[in-house]
């Protein structure tokens, strides 16, 4: 992706700083859906995508776990359950 108004470029980002971008844009995340413009949403949608797609290709591993998924919790707590 390039630049735009909303910062660097992802892929530009050191491991940190997209961290703290990813951080950023989910703590802002639900006063932008409630009080912010459309404008305002679409961009923030935008941005919060390709942080999101840049931290799993970087990632991937993190992508594929079972135990993500709303099954593998389950499973993990009913594993939890019979100890």
């Amino acid at each position: 992706m390039t630049e735009h108004d909303g910062g660097p470029s992802a892929r530009k980002l050191e491991e940190g700083r997209l961290l703290k971008e990813l951080e950023a844009i989910h703590r802002t995340r639900h006063e932008t859906l409630l009080h912010g413009s459309d404008d305002a949403l679409v961009t923030h949608t935008q941005r919060m995508n390709e942080l999101e797609h840049e931290y799993v290709r970087r990632h991937p591993q993190r992508a594929q776990t079972a135990a993500r998924t709303r099954s593998g919790a389950r499973a993990r707590t009913h594993d939890e359950d019979a100890l």
